[in-house]
Order: structure tokens, then C-alpha cells, then sequence
């Protein structure tokens, strides 16, 4: 498959949370192709250096990875000042990072529930506040959080997770107020259920795909490439009077 070529993209500094491995990597690759100027930051360290090296055979330059537990802000602070001193203020910030562990609501503790906002929406206001002042400098940017078709599905079995990932969507409508005034687009992208390989190594049996077309307007499953178009162009110049938004990439399920 094809992507759209943005020239606004070329040179652009790019911070990817959570960019590693599926989705996330997906947007990496994208970013690079586009010629954008790309830093990302995980905890899985062996697979981050298998994405550089695909990245480099490729023939792209190698981007800037910076191994970081998100739950630890100060060290995700660190993080956001350390790209900005390589590669220049950051102009756009995809808080991508996420994991939807499943859970019994019954087995929940406080501390379970606190660890799962960590994971899923406080590093993203943290991100937010720590990149916008650069943003602002530089007379706009723009912030694509990730949110999740899980709650508005009714998903269970998570509801830490869901109840994360609807906040999310809270934390876009207020920044976006907040920011807006400044030039800084900030979006919200709602996946569906995306084809990564976690989730087919987990997830996706016969019974559980049939149901996905049955539901599903568009019969054919939604693949990481389709999620990181809609970033491209959120991150683009061509997506300029777009902000406080939800963009569902969903295969027409909600």
C-alpha cells in the first residue's frame, strides 16, 4: 500500500510514545518515510533496536530511542527535554502508549487502578504539558492522543483500561480549549480492533473475527497502516482547522 506524501512532514521533529512495536512502530516507519525527524520512546528495548534496524535497511536514517517507563514522569520529562536538545522543539507529539491488560473488576485494587491510569492517561497530560511551551514558541504543533473503541463498545472485562481510554478523550476536548490559542492542534484517534500481532496472538480466534465482520460496515480488518494514515495527515498541515476532534478508524463499527 501507498501513503499520501506531506511535505509539511519533511524535517518535522516527531515524538511517538509507546513506539516500539505494533501501532506504535507502524507510526515510527510512516514518520520516517515521510522525512520527519523522529524520536520515540518504550520500555521494550529489543524490540525498539529490531525497529531501527529495519528502519536503516530501508535505507532511512535511524531514529532517536530513548528507553522510558512512561509511569515515571520525571523520567519522561527528562526524555522530552532530552529529544528537544538533539533534534529540535517537537511539533507534534503522539501520545500513542497504552496497554489494555485485561482485568476482573472483582480482583481490582488501589494500587492496580492506580498503575493502570499511569499507564493509559497520565503520561499523556504529562506529555502534553512538558511539549507545549516548545509548541507554543514555535507558533503551533500538533498532539494526537490515542483513545479507544473499547468503552464505547461496552467492552468489559477492563474497566480500568476503559475507563483510562474515556478519559483520554476528556483530556483532548479541555487541551484543546486550552492550547487552541496558540496555534496547538490536539486530536483524539479512536482504533478499532487493529490486526497487531498481540492482538492476533492473543485475541483474534474464528468465533471473534466472524463477529468482527458481522459488526463491522467495511468486511475486512482494520491493519496498523490504516491507523497511521490518519495520524499522518493529524499530524500534517493539510489537517491545519482540526482540533477537539475524535477520529474513529474503525472499519465503520461505531
Amino acid at each position: 500500500m501507498s501513503f499520501a506524501v506531506y511535505p509539511s512532514l519533511r524535517d518535522r521533529v516527531v515524538l511517538v510514545t509507546g513506539g516500539a512495536s505494533g501501532i506504535g512502530a507502524e507510526h515510527v516507519t510512516q514518520f520516517a518515510r515521510q522525512g520527519a525527524r523522529i524520536a520515540f520512546l518504550d520500555i521494550a528495548e529489543d524490540a525498539a533496536a529490531r525497529l531501527i534496524d529495519s528502519l536503516t535497511a530501508e535505507g532511512l536514517p535511524a531514529p532517536i530511542f530513548l528507553p522510558c517507563d512512561l509511569k515515571d514522569i520525571p523520567a519522561l520529562q527528562a526524555a522530552i527535554a532530552d529529544i528537544a536538545g538533539r533534534l529540535g522543539p517537537i511539533g507534534v507529539l503522539v501520545n500513542n502508549a497504552a496497554n489494555d491488560q485485561r482485568h476482573n473488576y472483582a480482583d481490582v485494587t488501589v494500587e492496580f487502578w492506580d498503575e493502570r491510569m499511569a499507564t493509559n492517561l497520565r503520561h499523556q497530560f504529562f506529555a502534553i504539558q512538558a511539549v507545549a511551551p516548545m509548541m507554543q514558541a514555535a507558533g503551533g504543533g500538533s498532539i494526537i492522543n490515542f483513545g479507544s473503541i473499547s468503552w464505547h463498545t461496552n467492552h468489559g472485562d477492563m474497566p480500568a483500561y476503559t475507563t483510562a481510554k474515556a478519559g483520554v478523550e476528556g483530556l483532548t476536548k479541555g487541551m484543546a480549549r486550552d492550547l487552541g490559542g496558540h496555534g496547538i492542534r490536539v486530536n483524539c484517534v479512536i482504533p478499532g480492533w487493529i490486526m497487531t500481532q498481540r492482538q492476533i496472538d492473543l485475541w483474534l480466534t474464528p468465533e471473534a473475527e466472524a463477529n468482527l465482520m458481522r459488526v463491522q460496515c467495511l468486511k475486512a480488518k482494520v491493519i496498523p497502516e490504516d491507523v497511521s494514515r490518519m495520524v499522518l495527515w493529524l499530524a500534517s498541515d493539510d489537517s491545519r482547522m482540526c482540533s477537539g476532534q475524535l477520529w474513529v478508524v474503525d472499519g465503520g463499527r461505531l
